[in-house]
């Protein structure tokens, strides 16, 4: 075999070089797609987790409040429990830091006590600089620093023997200047961590905490002691533990349908490189019949045959996989230099890991890039096995058998239908993915159907017509060898019909979003910290609100015709998942006047609070429209202040659209809000402007009343018009979405080599066709004639089957496989313009491979090639 290889495969890769470089080309491109993804987000998850150990350390059990913080009593309490060895307390929040005397960045601050910290998290054990007080860890006014707190801040890597250094943080209205008086080794974003009395002292949280820390005896059963704290007398409700790793393990979820998607999607790049291959492989055993004829009459078995094809489909996989690692590593690490490992889906932000190499993952991406270039050469290599060795040496192939693709094609598209109604397996939407797949494979199986069906119609049309008619009729009567050609340019035309109309549908309904929840012309918002982005974490207006009498103020600003408020709150409904949302907004008359709601309203039952849920909320926690919602009631009656009466009775009343919020949100009236929790304070306020007004003046007049009420600055708030929270939105959604277009350039790269592969091969495999053709007197700009013909013909099937097959994919795209990984749903766009544009460009390309390669071969003395059978 390896002399057959070296010797008979080794010159038909010489001959024909750039077809079999398209082939290892499509592999190399499907695994280092798939291979870089892997490796990003692998990186990527691996630093946030370190970066959550060394901010978190390795304690037994946390206690964390549902919402916000809670009393500092609750030390007391675990403290003296007999089975606590070791309770460290923790106040962390999101602050300001002033960097170049003019950039506000955003600054976690935590709170610790030095005197517990070594044994439970080491990292954040402040270590004073050379030459500072050793006692500079629990002195009001110092701060300690990380490596990325000092890049932010434009600080140098390591504290200079100069003047001291000073930071300003804000966390509220008001500036705190602080020494920094050394650096702490945890790594992630930026941090500044300083003693826990002062902290509160300084920060208005005096009595409050975070979490704490508890290191357990040995042989405790934590089931056990959760389940006795819980029952005490006098536990607070809005409090319970959670386990170490849980903020790594939720991250890890809630980004995992994100990362597989991305992961399919780019293996779909593979499986067109497996039909590429398939392309390749067909049309060189066509090309090459007589010569395995003669090698089965010299002594090679069919399955021999069989091994030998196998064998060179094998080589394509091994150099095509190589070479796919090689390119593949080398994207991971210029997308993480550039990226910081986000890839636009926002769950890493202000992660900015390095490569980690992972020969597990480099072994699995590499087998599957062979593993797809053998399934390619499969049907070929049986081709090669069940050649006639008598007839194929006559020239007369083998004989003519009844195919029976349609009904397989139609078996498969059927099975496609069933997989895409079944539900998703551990979120992941694995019936959907398989039924693409199966959609992709029949519909490539009923390409010789498809082009008898319609060939046969139009094949009378051109009788009349010599050229069109020889380019129809070998169109129609090699659909076997047409299907082969073209299998590369459906697949690949199919994934970026698919996904631009995906992508399309997902923009479009996003723009339709942002106008029914931007309907004034100003937003306002304070800036006490930096926002919580995909990662589920808390978002900064917990803390950072304004008063009323600052809001009335607002409305009595010049140009300001009305205002109105927002209150959002995270809320932890389940401890294994991210934090939900609550909005407290007005809902005067109709709910869908205010929010983009899937459905009509229904009416509220007496005695009942009406709450609106997004979408994800439905399918994580089972608030169905027309149901009674007893989470929300029993977190709110945990974290409500003794004194009030919450209901206990929450009524889904319907359910709207949130592309801003992933892991759910709840919106109530304001008013019901503030009888419940007694809250009146607002994080977001919109401005509608009187007509004429300036808005460059009223931006200004607000900065001011900022500034004068409460001891602010200008900068306590953030403005931003209606246009560029619009602009905004849609730039991050493009940067999201990045990764699907080049994913669609690669595809049609790929289909367009397979193009050049197909129609070169078939070309030179036609030399004696074209010197009949000149025997006939037939000029040879009308053999080209012919050839461009053909090559329209077969792309022309080929992108009305892509087209077709991408439709349908893409419904199968945005009415299942997005639903059912993210939780909101969409509506269908099919950008038609764009989509026959993309279809024009694959013919016109055909015609034009078609004609080269059919340039190249009637240079030749076609009419000497003749001669080769006489």
């Amino acid at each position: 075999m390896r002399a057959l290889l070296s010797t008979f495969s080794w010159q038909e890769l010489r001959h024909h070089p750039w077809r079999n470089a398209a082939a290892v080309l499509a592999v190399m491109l499907g695994v280092a797609l798939a291979f870089s993804v892997q490796l990003i987000n692998a990186s990527a998850l691996d630093e946030f987790s370190s970066a959550v150990r060394s901010v978190n350390g390795q304690p037994d059990l946390e206690v964390r409040a549902v919402q916000g913080g809670f009393d500092e009593a609750v030390f007391a309490q675990l403290a003296r429990h007999p089975q606590v060895t070791l309770a460290s307390p923790v106040l962390e929040f999101q602050a300001l830091a002033m960097a170049d005397g003019e950039r506000q960045v955003p600054m976690r601050v935590i709170g610790v006590d030095a005197l517990v910290l070594p044994t439970i998290a080491p990292a954040l054990m402040p270590q004073p600089a050379a030459g500072a007080d050793r006692f500079a860890l629990f002195a009001p006014g110092h701060v300690f620093l990380n490596a990325a707190a000092r890049t932010v801040l434009g600080l140098p890597a390591e504290a200079g023997s100069g003047a001291p250094e000073t930071v300003q943080l804000r966390s509220g209205n008001a500036w705190r200047k602080l020494d920094i008086a050394g650096h702490v080794a945890a790594s992630g974003s930026a941090l500044a961590v300083m003693d826990i009395a002062a902290a509160q002292d300084l920060f208005d949280q005096v009595g409050r905490l975070s979490r704490i820390d508890l290191r357990l005896a040995p042989g405790t059963d934590r089931a056990a002691f959760m389940a006795s704290l819980r029952n005490a007398p006098g536990w607070p409700a809005g409090v319970q533990f959670a386990e170490p790793g849980d903020a790594a393990e939720r991250v890890s979820n809630l980004s995992r349908a994100y990362r597989v998607n991305l992961t399919v999607l780019a293996l779909v790049a593979l499986f067109t490189g497996a039909f590429l291959v398939f392309s390749v492989l067909a049309l060189s055993v066509a090309k090459r019949a007589q010569q395995f004829a003669l090698l089965g009459v010299l002594g090679l078995t069919p399955r021999e045959r069989l091994r030998l094809v196998l064998a060179e489909s094998l080589v394509l996989g091994l150099v095509g996989s190589a070479a796919g690692l090689a390119l593949g590593a080398a994207l991971a690490a210029f997308a993480l230099k550039v990226l910081g490992g986000d890839l636009g889906g926002g769950y890493f932000e202000g992660v900015a890991p390095k490569l980690h190499w992972s020969s597990g993952s480099a072994l699995l991406y590499g087998g599957l890039g062979v593993l797809a270039a053998l399934v390619g050469g499969w049907w070929p290599a049986r081709a090669a096995q069940a050649l006639p060795e008598a007839q194929t040496l006559k020239g007369l192939g083998a004989a003519p058998t009844q195919s029976r693709g349609h009904w397989l094609a139609l078996g498969m598209i059927a099975l496609s239908v069933a997989l895409a109604n079944i539900p998703a397996i551990g979120g992941i939407p694995v019936a959907a993915y398989l039924s693409v797949a199966c959609l992709l494979v029949g519909g490539i199986t009923a390409l010789p159907w498809l082009i008898a069906l319609l060939y046969d119609r139009i094949a009378p049309m051109f009788a009349g017509r010599v050229l069109p008619m020889l380019a129809v009729e070998r169109a129609r009567r090699m659909r076997g060898t047409a299907a082969v050609a073209v299998s590369g340019v459906v697949a690949s035309l199919s994934l970026a019909v698919a996904l631009t109309v995906m992508v399309a549908s997902f923009r479009d309904s996003v723009t339709h979003w942002l106008d029914v929840v931007l309907p004034a012309d100003l937003y306002v918002r304070a800036t006490s910290g930096g926002r919580g982005g995909n990662s589920g974490g808390t978002s900064s207006t917990d803390t950072a609100t304004f008063a009323p009498a600052f809001v009335q103020a607002l409305a009595q600003l010049p140009g300001v015709a009305r205002t109105g408020t927002l209150r959002t709150r995270s809320l932890q409904l389940d401890a294994s998942r991210p934090a939900v949302v609550l909005i407290a907004r007005s809902l005067e008359g109709s709910a869908s006047q205010s929010l983009p709601l899937v459905g009509a309203p229904l009416p509220v039952p007496e005695g009942q609070i009406g709450i609106y849920v997004s979408e994800p909320m439905v399918d994580l926690y089972g608030a169905k429209p027309g149901s009674t919602f007893a989470p929300l009631a029993a977190t709110l009656a945990a974290t409500a202040p003794a004194a009030s009466k919450p209901a206990n009775s929450f009524f889904v009343a319907g359910v709207w659209r949130d592309y801003a919020r992933q892991f759910g949100t709840v919106t109530m009236d304001a008013r019901d809000f503030e009888r419940i929790t007694g809250e009146r304070d607002v994080s977001d306020i919109s401005l509608w402007l009187a007509p004429g007004a300036s808005e460059g003046a009223v931006q200004t007049a607000v900065r001011a009343l900022a500034a004068r009420q409460g001891g602010g600055s200008p900068e306590s708030v953030e403005i931003a018009s209606v246009g560029q929270i619009r602009a905004t939105s849609l730039r991050i959604f493009d940067r999201s979405f990045a990764v699907t277009y080049w994913l669609q350039a690669v595809a049609i790269a790929i289909g367009l080599f397979g193009i050049a592969a197909s129609f070169s091969a078939q070309v030179l495999s036609r030399r004696k066709e074209f010197g009949l053709l000149a025997h006939l007197g037939f000029t040879r700009r009308q053999v080209l004639a012919v050839v461009a013909g053909e090559g329209a013909a077969w792309t022309a099937i080929g992108a009305v089957a892509g087209l077709a097959l991408g439709l349908a994919v893409s419904v199968v795209l945005v009415k299942v496989v997005n639903p059912q990984s993210f939780h909101w749903t969409m509506d269908l766009l099919v950008p038609w313009v764009r989509l026959f544009a993309l279809c024009g460009a694959v013919v016109v390309a055909g015609t034009v491979t078609a004609w080269l390669a059919g340039r190249a071969a009637a240079g030749k003395d076609v009419v000497l090639a003749v001669k080769e059978d006489w």
